[in-house]
């Protein structure tokens, strides 16, 4: 009885990005990208894993190969630019101007970002749009990089909300998702009960996997978390106000706030 217990037990993730092959790097953007789902978490709040979810993982087409194949990354512009045969210039551009969406950053030595990408993105990228890949900027890329822009941080951003809100259809932990890329001042006129507000943050997701714990390189970061253009901001609103209203329904039904 005691092995069978071993055997059924949900693992952590380090015990599972091992029977997996994974490196913790590796397992973290395949959790992130949905093609690993994490289990109900543990007594402590710690993430676990199911042995039927890595049965399930392991038995996909091409296992290890066509899951290593989703979730290779590229780091900067140099790397980037090798997998789509262009210039690192030209490759910034793409970037900036929003044809290319990061799937997560890392911070430098020297407190700049580093955007990673979908190595298969990339490739999917390059077959779809060959005429960006050469010749002159579009007027509409013109336009945006002549006005100084740069829409990495907002792409991801986009990214990182839509894959945490897939993991959840509960309306507190998806207001927490949306409160969490608000400026708290925002989050206070949507929120003015601080009962509330002490509950979305105890639900808020934790920073994605690589984020720096260093200070200095932590504040770069976590301007990266929080929505900054104004329409921007609006949206997230909006998507807050819409998830609280639920939220609040779900309370009044069953007299408690927060996932039931």
């Amino acid at each position: 009885m005691k092995v069978e217990t071993s055997v059924c037990a949900p693992l952590s993730g380090i015990r599972a990005a091992g029977e997996l092959g994974l490196s913790r790097g590796e397992f973290a953007r395949a959790v992130q990208l949905g093609l690993v789902r994490p289990g109900p978490r543990s007594a402590g709040g710690a993430v676990r894993f199911s042995r039927a979810e890595l049965d399930r993982v392991r038995a996909g087409e091409g296992f290890p190969r066509e899951l290593r194949a989703r979730i290779e990354t590229t780091a900067g512009a140099d790397a980037g630019a090798r997998v789509l045969e262009v210039g690192p210039s030209r490759f910034t551009r793409l970037a900036r101007c929003g044809h290319l969406t990061p799937v997560g950053y890392r911070i430098n030595r020297y407190r700049a970002v580093v955007w990673l990408y979908l190595a298969a993105e990339l490739r999917e990228f390059a077959a779809r749009e060959p005429g960006l890949l050469s010749g002159a900027a579009p007027p509409e890329d013109r336009e945006l990089m002549a006005a100084g822009a740069d829409l990495r941080p907002r792409r991801w951003r986009e990214r990182h909300v839509g894959l945490l809100l897939r993991r959840t259809a509960d309306p507190w932990s998806r207001a927490a998702v949306l409160a969490s890329v608000l400026p708290e001042e925002e989050v206070r006129a949507a929120v003015p009960d601080p009962a509330e507000r002490i509950v979305l943050a105890a639900l808020a997701p934790p920073p994605p996997y690589g984020h720096p714990r260093v200070p200095a390189a932590e504040a770069v970061a976590r301007r990266l978390l929080l929505a900054e253009p104004p329409d921007e901001v609006r949206g997230y609103r909006a998507g807050l106000d819409s998830a609280l209203a639920g939220a609040r329904g779900q309370s009044n039904s069953t007299g408690e706030r927060g996932p039931t």
